[in-house]
């Protein structure tokens, strides 16, 4: 297969057809907008289009739907890494990335990936917003912070943290608390919560599966733990928010903050 051949005859088919890329910057803009958590400029966005059109973007593939996907993939990883240099937690950003990635398996028109892109962009972007909110901490805290988003499954102490910075575990919580506002003990209780308020929404883990799998120290212990910091049992719980699937079209233009 000469290559040489086919890439002067394809430069010169897109010449004579006037087939130019738009500027970089635009996208810079919106992928900024992404990495910097501009929710209302990225609901923009997705309300007008933007990543439907095909003007100025490149012919991937000339299979519409495997064009999309090419395209969704290309975006996913810049935002991706434009997170991570922007203060989101590395595990998490490629997690989410290979999260939606996969999705696109299961996709076969072109709504589909569109709806899935919107929904993926999102995310990363109300994310992005609570990391800039969050701007500030130190490279101590903020490995913490990721040591435990990690390891959220196992029972964590300060002694783990202050091993893994190589810090004293009192220097370490006195820092913690001065930069977060809130106690190690307290923010991994409460990073804890959140996850199994995610388990009861979208999984169907009991309550014992629950406590086993965020190494809760008995069902008793999660369930007033639970009950302290969202005001009901974690049974009320996921029978107002238990839901078998989301949509897109959920999506609803953000209020302003």
């Amino acid at each position: 297969m000469d290559l040489t051949q086919d890439w002067h005859l394809q430069e010169t088919q897109d010449s004579e057809n006037e087939m130019f890329h738009r500027p970089i910057n635009e996208e810079n803009m919106f992928f900024h907008a992404v990495s910097s958590g501009d929710i209302d400029f990225v609901y923009q966005n997705c309300k007008q289009k933007r990543f439907t059109e095909s003007e100025g973007v490149g012919m991937l593939s000339r299979d519409p739907v495997t064009n999309l996907k090419y395209h969704f993939v290309i975006t996913t990883a810049f935002i991706t890494r434009l997170c991570v240099e922007s203060g989101m937690e590395m595990e998490l950003a490629f997690r989410l990335s290979d999260f939606y990635i996969l999705k696109l398996d299961n996709l076969h028109t072109t709504q589909a990936v569109i709806d899935l892109h919107d929904r993926m962009v999102l995310d990363f972007t109300g994310k992005m917003r609570l990391v800039v909110r969050n701007m500030g901490t130190s490279k101590a805290v903020t490995a913490c912070i990721d040591y435990i988003y990690v390891h959220i499954k196992e029972r964590i102490t300060i002694e783990d943290l202050a091993e893994y910075t190589g810090l004293s575990a009192s220097y370490l919580s006195r820092v913690f608390k001065k930069e977060t506002g809130i106690s190690v003990s307290d923010y991994i209780r409460e990073k804890k919560i959140e996850k199994a308020q995610n388990l009861l929404k979208f999984c169907d883990y009991s309550l014992v599966e629950i406590t086993n799998y965020l190494s809760f120290s008995s069902q008793s212990h999660f369930i007033q733990l639970f009950k302290n910091y969202t005001g009901m049992t974690p049974k009320k719980y996921r029978n107002m928010h238990s839901r078998s699937s989301w949509n897109v079209d959920d999506i609803k233009e953000p209020e302003t903050v």
